[in-house]
């Protein structure tokens, strides 16, 4: 595995450093000749360099380049920006790595997408975590995607209203509930429209909380607490991820059950998730990146879609505020944390 060659702490330095600053991961495997021009790679991701899911997905991404025969300093530079869930920032670092003419770009998220689009429609980018390409009009079509963009989805917005079929199922007296959503992206007004769709049949008066900033975030939820059986679902969000620590301490403090968007809200503290694995994600972005490099055009590969999404159950969050999970809910789990 990557981090047995590479330990956190060091890894930690080499991504870590100034978010401003272009930052060169040392090589990987072997130290050799070069095999060939050195190729570069622009990495923009909506996260903090220090935060440990940033780590884990760049890690998988560095891992299945040295898979397909890139050596990250060898042959290959990799010049990375940390957006931290600010959209000056994305905008700003978008402008910086287009102006650096590499050869493409992984981009975290909308959020990412957007601006670097804004920059060039010529540098190639290899996108993830992206709910709805082609509305966001990011593609022409996930099979076509044409211009000088690709990768690979999270999830579809009808994936959405599960998330409030999950939450009934597991807290069925909860009668109100707060959406998370970022309305500066796309998938945010999407992912809420499809989880109102399905409200009424449930019996939930859903309400949307925009996603800006820590102390805007603490303050709606605040407020939202003082109803009665109220719930909590965080859909897909670069800023929402970069607050995680925070909305999950506001949920456990209101005995507010919620429901995520992926694994890592769970093992941090959330109730429950349902979503893809967000690493799996970047690991499969490496193989178009690569062949982008080798070549292809953005243009020519289609879009992927997840090719599983896991349900994660935290039984220790579960007592805390007082749920008993049903037996045929965590039969159907992936992975319960006990």
């Amino acid at each position: 595995m990557l981090f047995n060659q590479l330990k956190r702490r060091e890894l930690i330095t080499l991504i870590g450093g100034a978010a401003s600053a272009p930052v060169l991961l040392l090589p990987l495997a072997a130290h050799g000749r070069e095999d060939g021009p050195m190729r570069r790679v622009g990495v923009l991701m909506g996260l903090e360099a220090d935060d440990p899911e940033s780590q884990a997905r760049l890690a998988a991404f560095a891992q299945g380049l040295q898979q397909a025969g890139w050596s990250i300093g060898q042959n290959l530079r990799i010049h990375y920006r940390w957006g931290a869930g600010d959209a000056d920032n994305m905008r700003k670092y978008a402008a910086e790595l287009v102006a650096l003419a590499p050869d493409v770009i992984l981009a975290h998220s909308s959020a990412a997408v957007g601006p670097l689009l804004q920059a060039s429609r010529t540098v190639p980018v290899v996108f993830t975590l992206v709910a709805d390409p082609v509305g966001a009009g990011f593609v022409n079509s996930l099979a076509h995607p044409g211009g000088n963009v690709t990768g690979v989805t999270n999830f579809e917005y009808a994936m959405s209203g599960k998330w409030l079929g999950l939450l009934k199922e597991v807290a069925p007296h909860v009668k109100a509930v707060a959406v998370l959503r970022e309305s500066a992206i796309a998938a945010g007004p999407g992912q809420f429209g499809a989880i109102q769709a399905v409200a009424p049949v449930l019996g939930v008066d859903v309400r949307p909380v925009d996603v800006r900033d820590a102390g805007q975030i603490e303050r709606d939820i605040t407020a939202f607490a003082r109803v009665s059986n109220g719930g909590l679902i965080v859909t897909g969000s670069p800023t929402a991820s970069v607050h995680r620590e925070l909305i999950i301490g506001l949920a456990a403090r209101h005995l507010l059950p919620a429901v995520y968007n992926s694994g890592f809200y769970a093992t941090s503290g959330g109730l429950l998730s349902y979503g893809p694995k967000f690493v799996d994600q970047f690991r499969r972005a490496a193989a178009y990146v690569d062949r982008i490099l080798k070549g292809e055009r953005p243009a020519d590969l289609p879009v992927q879609a997840p090719t599983k999404l896991e349900l994660v159950i935290n039984l220790k969050t579960a007592e805390a505020l007082g749920l008993t999970v049903p037996p045929m809910l965590l039969a159907r789990s992936d992975e319960v944390i006990e």
